[in-house]
């Protein structure tokens, strides 16, 4: 019985672990550190597997023409736009003008 409850247990934490991979780096704030983008500022729009993301800049690259990147390639910060997470979520049309505002602000703090 014992044993049961720990297979149990651990396929639920692996189904747990997956599911913030899916959507833990949705909203976060990235920096390019390979390539000709070096060190751009880059807003994760979704992740594709464990290796490549897909980055907008609101400006270059919009949401609807991502950049796919490797995650060796960035620089992950601490930092997610969470108004921007959850208009990830929903699809926002004016998503591109959001991103590029924050990019923007968060660029004047640096």
């Amino acid at each position: 019985m014992c044993v049961n409850y720990t297979h149990e247990f651990m396929a639920r934490v692996i189904i747990e672990v997956n599911n913030l991979q899916d959507n833990g780096l949705k909203g976060t704030i990235v920096i390019s550190n390979a390539g000709r983008d070096k060190s751009n500022y880059y807003i994760v729009i979704e992740q594709i597997n464990e290796n490549y993301v897909l980055l907008a800049d609101g400006r270059l690259k919009t949401v609807k023409k991502p950049k796919r990147k490797k995650l060796k390639h960035l620089v992950i910060t601490n930092e997610v736009a969470l108004n921007l997470k959850e208009a990830l979520m929903s699809n926002n049309n004016e998503l591109d003008i959001m991103i590029r505002k924050f990019l923007k602000a968060l660029l004047k703090e640096v």
